[in-house]
């Protein structure tokens, strides 16, 4: 089940992806239309128009959503793998490509709600370029090879996974206000009742 609300900490199309769908993979067209549009990559006006595709076109919404977790899936057990420091299979990385194969396009600057900004124009008329981006932010992230700086919180309740843009490359929470603050009030907390004893 996905967080309450979006606060895309991941630093990285592809770990918010990852973090904010949940870990199961198992997420709706809803949620999926959701996080698009949270993280810009869809207009409100596209979404309200995508949002009755289930029922105007179920194959088209099905086929994309299928290929959505299927991302989603994949990216985990990459992610885990980087972590880990183990060797990626190429089934994991196969999704991505899948995605990327057939998004060719071209960014272009159009008018959205008074205001000009930057969007992808897909060269097909079908739906995958909706997946295009975190494709892209995944296999840019994949491609840093053993310099890459995932990390997963330092909070084992927590297990947001984030890209370390420190300059110390020692970041421990995926944010403070989520997980930092929390620990250094425990760790506060802890040390002036042991000294009250």
């Amino acid at each position: 089940m996905p967080h309450s609300s979006l606060d895309l900490i991941g630093g990285r199309l592809c770990l918010d992806f990852v973090n904010e769908l949940g870990t199961s993979s198992d997420f709706s067209w809803e949620e999926l239309l959701h996080f698009l549009l949270v993280t810009k990559i869809i207009s409100s006006e596209r979404s309200a128009q995508l949002l009755a595709l289930p029922q105007n076109d179920p194959q088209s919404a099905g086929t994309l959503l299928g290929k959505a977790q299927r991302l989603h899936a994949s990216l985990h057990l990459a992610f885990r793998a980087i972590l880990q420091k183990e060797t990626l299979l190429r089934d994991w990385v196969e999704p991505i490509n899948d995605v990327l194969r057939v998004t060719e396009g071209h960014d272009e600057i159009l008018p959205r709600n008074g205001k000009w900004g930057l969007e992808f124009v897909a060269r097909e008329g079908g739906l995958d370029w909706l997946l295009a981006a975190m494709a892209r932010s995944a296999a840019e992230l994949i491609a840093e090879g053993a310099s890459v700086r995932l990390r997963v919180c330092s909070n084992p309740e927590c297990g947001l996974l984030f890209y370390d843009t420190s300059r110390t490359r020692r970041r421990r929470w995926c944010s403070m206000s989520r997980c930092g603050n929390r620990h250094k009030v425990r760790a506060f907390s802890r040390r002036h009742s042991a000294g009250r004893r």
